[in-house]
C-alpha cells in the first residue's frame, strides 16, 4: 500500500516533505520530540522577543537542507547510496539531542564537564541498540569514522547544513536581516573532490556573504550583551541552587532537576548509569522556569533575588571592554552588595560575573572552505576572495565583561 506523504510547513523553508517512514519514525521518537521544549537561542528572547523557536525546528530545517545537499551532490555524479542517504539524514536530525535546557546556556552548569555532543552520541547509541543497529551509518558519520568524510562535513564543518539552517532560522525569528544567507545557492554550488566538500567558483560571493553574516550574527545575536547578561544571571542562579541543594537545603524542583542540582554528574555517570541519562532526558526549559517561579519567594536572599530578576526581567547589567576589568573595581562592587543585602562576600559574588568572550569566524587550518575552479584547481577561500579580509575574519576577537546585579 502506498504510504501517505508527511509534510511539515516550515516558516523558513516552506513545505518540507519527510522522505520516508524511517525518518518519520525518527522524528516521532521522544528524543526528537523533547527538542520541542528547548529553545534554540536560550535566553535571546529577552533581547529579540520573536526568538521563541526550538531545537526541534532547527533539526527539521537542517534535515531539509541535508536532503537538498545530497540531492544536488547526486546530480553531479557523486555516489551516495540509499544507506548513506538515510544515515546522513538521521545524523543531522539527531545531532542536537544531547542539548540540555536553554541549549548552550547551561551546558557547563547543570551538567559539568560533559559536552552536549557526547550526550548526543550516547543517545544515538542507545537508540541504535533499541532499533537493531539501524543507525550504524549515522553514528559512523557523526564520529567522522565513515569512509566518506564529506558526509561528516555536511553535519559538522565550515559549511555544514547545521550552520546554514541556524543562520537563516535565527535571522528570521530575531528579525536580524544580516543573517539571511543564500543557503539554497550555496547548496547548489557544492561538489566533492578528494573526499572533501568544495564550492564551485561561481558561488564565491554567496560564501563571502555567509562568512560576513555569521560574524554579524555572533555579535548582534549570539553574543549580544543583554543576552550574555541574561545567561550569567541564570547560570549564577543555578549555581546558587546547586550549592544550597548539595548542603542539604530542600528546594522545589522536578525529579530530574533535583538530581542534577544535588549531583555533579560527569561523563562516567552518563556512560555507566542509565538512570543519569534517563533523568537528563526528562530535563527541558520548563523544569527551569517552574523552579525559578517558586524560588523567587525562597527565604534564601540570593536565590530568591536572582530568580525574581529572571522572572521580572531585571537582568544583570553588563560592562564590556577590550581590556580586563580591574579586580579592585569588582571587589568594590562586591562590598556594596554585601552591605546592601547584609550577606557574606561568598554570597555577594553570586550577584556578579566577570569573564571573557572570544570568537573567531574562520580558521583555514581547522576545516577550510575550498573553492573549485573550471580547470579543476582548488583554492582556499582566503586566497580566492578578493573582497573579504580573511585576516580580520580569522582573527580571534576577545572582549572582557563585568556583569552585575544593579542595586538602587
Amino acid at each position: 500500500m502506498h504510504q501517505k506523504r508527511k509534510i511539515i510547513n516550515d516558516p523558513v523553508f516552506g513545505f518540507i516533505t519527510i522522505p520516508n517512514e524511517f525518518i518519520y519514525k525518527l522524528i516521532q521518537h521522544p528524543f526528537l520530540q523533547r527538542l520541542n521544549r528547548i529553545r534554540q537561542l536560550g535566553l535571546a528572547a529577552f533581547v529579540y522577543p520573536g526568538a521563541q523557536h526550538t531545537r526541534f525546528h532547527h533539526s527539521i530545517g537542517a534535515m531539509y537542507l541535508m536532503d537538498e545537499a545530497l540531492h544536488h551532490l547526486r546530480q553531479k555524479n557523486n555516489v551516495i547510496t540509499e544507506e548513506e542517504y538515510i544515515g546522513a539524514l538521521s545524523c543531522i536530525l539527531l545531532h542536537d539531542i544531547g542539548h540540555g535546557p536553554f541549549s548552550h546556556v547551561l551546558e557547563h552548569t547543570l551538567v559539568t564537564k560533559v559536552q552536549h555532543e557526547t550526550i548526543s552520541l550516547l543517545l544515538m547509541e542507545r537508540l541504535n541498540k533499541e532499533w537493531g543497529n539501524q543507525l550504524e551509518v549515522c553514528i559512523s558519520i557523526f564520529k567522522d569514522e565513515y569512509p566518506k568524510h564529506f558526509l561528516h562535513q555536511l553535519v559538522s564543518g565550515q559549511l555544514d547544513v547545521d550552520r546554514l539552517d541556524y543562520l537563516r532560522r535565527d535571522s528570521y525569528f530575531t528579525g536580524v536581516t544580516e543573517g539571511n544567507i543564500g543557503s539554497a545557492r550555496i547548496i547548489k554550488m557544492l561538489d566533492v573532490r578528494n573526499d572533501k566538500l568544495v564550492v564551485e567558483s561561481k558561488g564565491i560571493y554567496s560564501i563571502e556573504n555567509f562568512l560576513t553574516s555569521r560574524r554579524l550574527m555572533y555579535w548582534q545575536v549570539y553574543l549580544h550583551k543583554t543576552a550574555v547578561a541574561a545567561e550569567k544571571t541564570l547560570v549564577n542562579t543555578l549555581m546558587r541552587a546547586k550549592e544550597l541543594a548539595q548542603n542539604g537545603v530542600t528546594l522545589f524542583a522536578s525529579p530530574s532537576l533535583s538530581y542534577f542540582l544535588r549531583n555533579d554528574a560527569n561523563e562516567q555517570d552518563f556512560r555507566e548509569n542509565a538512570e543519569t541519562l534517563n533523568l537528563f532526558l526528562d530535563l527541558d526549559d520548563n523544569d527551569i522556569w517552574s523552579a525559578l517561579k517558586v524560588w523567587s519567594t525562597h527565604n534564601d536572599i540570593v536565590l530568591s533575588t536572582l530568580s525574581k530578576a529572571l522572572i521580572d526581567r531585571r537582568l544583570f547589567k553588563i560592562d564590556i571592554s577590550r581590556l580586563p576589568h580591574r579586580p579592585d573595581k569588582i571587589d568594590t562592587y562586591v562590598s556594596k552588595l554585601m552591605r546592601h543585602f547584609n550577606i557574606s562576600e561568598k554570597e555577594a559574588r553570586y550577584f556578579v560575573s566577570s569573564d571573557i568572550i572570544t570568537t573567531d569566524m574562520y580558521n583555514e587550518n581547522d576545516d577550510s572552505i575550498d573553492i573549485l575552479y573550471r580547470d579543476e584547481s582548488i583554492r582556499d577561500i582566503s586566497e580566492a576572495s578578493d573582497m573579504l579580509n580573511i585576516d580580520l575574519l580569522s582573527k580571534k576577537v576577545e572582549k572582557y565583561y563585568f556583569a552585575y546585579y544593579k542595586i538602587d
